[in-house]
């Protein structure tokens, strides 16, 4: 593989100097139109439609329309290959982009007159919308990532840069959202909220972005010594029916939810649905087609199944089949092949690095309200405007480690300090017995009351204080991680196919960690939770073993890495 050898830029001045680059300012806006969807679709919106008398398990239903994050990977080599008509002229992903942009100006306007109370159905087919929007501008910002990284703006520094965008998006969609819905109807609220997008969209458009090249991955199908055309329309077949179960699997579930259920009948559970079938539906839409690229890639070397000779015909369904096969396949047996056995290494670091605190976010606010007894307006201001600031300042932190001591070493500082926040949530539902002294060496808790609160906010504020800061780290080195290993050739699949790990994976254990809770209570499940960090660590210690023992040769910008 082509490429420079790695110069990582040290110290805070070139950090600083890179976030004034015109890459990293259109970063921080595509990270802030990334987030804001997010946070108007995903959380936000539940407040309206609890505020209006919606039943908790209608909007139960409705937050299953953020498995289009998880599941985008599936028209991901759509995003990455599909030239759009008028729009292309704009760019290879600013087309994209700006499309999505519009989608989701539509959607939110959709939104506004709708009636969540009357129209459920057309108000929860506009949410879908927006969200799907959302989720396929993801792929074509994190290909814009990848593809526009190089020396003055490596893949680490635009990683954090849209990182900040999007946490800086999580306040605007989440407490100034609430805030203002405090003072105004919630129509105008998401009616400003997509004016904000349309500024978002004319910044888009400004944009730079990298030119279309034709997929070297099809032309070379043409040639002596690739697999042969009959055994690649296996190989999609086999993935094509894997990736159809598992959507045909999810849609089949969502339409029983939402169908009335006859009388003494038993409402169908999101989490027995997720523990029961989850796990297959990971192997499906994942394991098994990264195992086909791996076999087409050992019939390759060992020269079974392949073209003895160039491959001359031309017809309309061959030139689609090697179009879908380079879409589909050809980005996986890329991966594999520069990962080797690796990838199997690489999988299980992306399975276990975000558990340890991922998984229980959808129980913080009933923990924070029902268990610990706090108020809405404390849980207002920790979680939606001081943790999300603690979290920018974790993510700047990532960063500037990333440009200072490099990457593994700020990989492994990721895995390691979320797990002690795991152990700071334990402590204060066990009635902070460790916190307390904390506070008192250090006055705070006389610093609290002197400002008007009490030891009681000092301590929550001092929880999600670690806590924010040191996921913010953490997801900031996962994220620069992913972009790092993914090629400029497969960037919108590839890194689709991989981040995706996180959202099903983080979905199957909040489903698990529920029933725990129910039976051993917040404080063990948050300690059962750390001991998932650890495996992150022997992940991370490994992958970072495997990566010393291989040529650090690279593309432009840190990508395209063989680790």
């Amino acid at each position: 593989m082509s490429g420079t050898v790695v110069t990582r830029p040290k110290g805070w001045r070139l950090f600083v100097a890179a976030l004034r680059t015109r890459k990293s300012a259109s970063m921080l806006a595509l990270g802030f139109s990334s987030g804001l969807p997010n946070a108007l679709l995903i959380g936000t919106l539940t407040a309206w439609l609890g505020e209006v008398g919606v039943k908790m398990a209608t909007i139960g239903v409705l937050s299953w329309i953020g498995l289009t994050y998880a599941f985008n990977f599936l028209w991901s080599p759509l995003v990455d290959r599909l030239q759009l008509p008028v729009l292309a002229k704009l760019g290879r992903r600013k087309s994209w982009i700006i499309l999505c942009q519009a989608l989701m100006i539509v959607a939110l306007l959709g939104i506004v007159v709708t009636d969540p109370a009357q129209q459920i159905g057309i108000f929860a087919m506009f949410a879908f919308l927006g969200s799907l929007g959302s989720a396929t501008q993801d792929i074509a910002i994190n290909g814009w990532r990848i593809d526009v990284a190089d020396e003055d703006s490596p893949i680490e520094l635009l990683s954090a840069v849209n990182q900040l965008g999007y946490r800086t998006a999580s306040i605007v969609g989440g407490a100034i959202a609430l805030y203002m819905a405090a003072r105004m109807s919630w129509p105008t609220v998401y009616l400003v909220m997509a004016v904000v997008m349309g500024v978002m969209l004319l910044i888009a458009l400004t944009a730079p972005d990298t030119k279309r090249v034709p997929s070297e991955a099809v032309q070379a199908l043409s040639e002596a010594g690739e697999i042969r055309p009959g055994t690649r329309a296996i190989a999609l077949l086999i993935v094509g029916l894997s990736w159809v179960w598992a959507i045909g699997s999810l849609i089949g579930f969502m339409i029983s939810m939402l169908a009335d259920t006859p009388a003494g009948a038993t409402k169908p559970s999101p989490a027995d649905f997720l523990k029961y079938h989850g796990p297959a539906i990971v192997i499906a839409t994942v394991l098994v087609p990264l195992a086909v690229a791996a076999f087409l890639n050992w019939l390759k070397t060992q020269g079974r199944h392949v073209q003895a000779e160039r491959d001359t015909t031309v017809s309309v369904t061959r030139t689609a089949a090697n179009h879908l096969y380079g879409a589909l396949i050809a980005p996986l047996a890329d991966l594999v092949a520069r990962l080797g056995w690796g990838v199997l290494i690489v999988i299980g670091l992306i399975l276990t690095y975000a558990l340890c605190y991922n998984v229980w976010g959808s129980f913080a606010y009933p923990f924070y309200l029902e268990f610990m007894h706090y108020s809405k307006d404390e849980v207002a201001f920790a979680s939606k405007v001081f943790g999300i600031v603690m979290s920018i300042i974790g993510v700047g932190l990532g960063g500037y480690l990333f440009a200072k001591i490099g990457r593994f070493p700020t990989v492994l500082i990721g895995a390691i300090l979320p797990i002690f926040g795991n152990f700071l949530y334990a402590d204060l539902a066990d009635g902070s017995p460790h916190i307390d002294p904390v506070l008192h060496l250090f006055r705070l808790d006389s610093l609290a009351v002197a400002l008007g609160s009490d030891e009681r906010m000092a301590r929550l504020l001092l929880t999600i204080s670690y806590e924010n800061i040191s996921t913010g780290l953490a997801l900031a080195a996962f994220v620069a991680f992913l972009s790092g290993i993914v090629s400029k050739k497969f960037a919108a699949v590839q890194y689709a196919v991989l981040s995706s790990l996180t959202f099903l994976i983080g979905s199957l254990g909040k489903g698990m960690a529920g029933e725990m809770i129910d039976k051993y209570g917040y404080a063990d499940v948050f300690r059962y939770v750390a001991a998932v960090g650890v495996l992150a660590i022997l992940f991370v210690l490994l992958e970072w073993w495997r990566a010393s023992r291989i040529p650090t040769v690279v593309e432009a910008g840190n990508t395209g890495e063989p680790a």
